[in-house]
């Protein structure tokens, strides 16, 4: 596995405090479960984000209400099990918030996700400077505007979902690290991490296949962010990309 080959070195090269990875598809493509969560816990990730595919596997809802640091959307609405936001301390003590949302565009139905991250950003304590949220959105242009939305009042907005690194990694104006989506970590040589020719059939005859995830050629891409602890700006943001055996 990528992440348990390479994540301690990547945490120790790149002087990384904080590990955050949207699991979502960690159960060959399909949801998480318990055992594959506290697997991934167990390699050096410090809290964990997921998406549409949350409830994919039936285990994750007696496990989701009782480990925080596995995060849903927080706006999926009143009822729902789970929280969409934890509070991390660091081992230096720096306390760090992140949130999770997903966006509504060509997605499953869920409460307003702008208005969501207003809420969410309000509820964090005031000393706690260091704030970062993963956009779990199907179109550039909703991960954009909201990226524009929580400018200047989180420290670092990345996106997730489309499985495909976008090259518009920026600090925006009010010092928000903004990245429209981080990418995968999954076998490259695949559609988003499926099985190329099941993928294809569909495509040309339109006759539904089972999609299984692909294996091979893996690489783990991330977004590193450098951010001020104590006025809570990201002061750098990069790509970073390792490709496994």
């Amino acid at each position: 596995m990528i992440v348990s080959d390479h994540l301690a070195d990547i945490r120790r090269s790149q002087g990384i405090d904080v590990v955050i990875a949207n699991v979502e598809n960690s159960a060959a493509g399909f949801g998480v479960t318990p055992a594959i969560a506290e697997e991934l816990f167990r390699y050096g990730i410090d809290v964990m984000t997921t998406g549409n595919h949350v409830w994919d596997k039936k285990e994750i809802f007696e496990y989701l209400p009782r480990q925080p640091k596995l995060l849903r959307p927080a706006n999926y609405p009143k009822g729902a099990i789970g929280s969409g936001l934890y509070i991390h301390t660091t081992p230096s003590g720096e306390r760090c918030a992140i949130m999770n949302l997903q966006g509504r565009v060509y997605m499953a139905n869920t409460d307003c996700p702008f208005r969501k991250a207003d809420e969410l950003i309000a509820s964090i304590p005031d000393d706690v400077k260091v704030r970062f949220l993963d956009f779990h959105a199907e179109v550039t242009s909703e991960k954009m505007a909201m990226g524009w939305h929580v400018d200047g009042r989180i420290s670092a907005m990345v996106g997730t979902h489309t499985h495909i690194p976008t090259a518009d990694t920026r600090i925006l104006p009010g010092g928000t690290g903004y990245q429209t989506d981080c990418g995968m970590t999954g076998p490259y040589d695949s559609v988003i991490g499926a099985e190329k020719d099941a993928v294809m059939k569909r495509f040309l005859t339109g006759i539904s296949a089972r999609l299984e995830a692909a294996k091979g050629s893996p690489e783990l891409h991330s977004v590193i962010v450098d951010v001020d602890p104590t006025t809570g700006k990201t002061t750098a943001i990069r790509r970073h990309t390792v490709q496994g055996g």
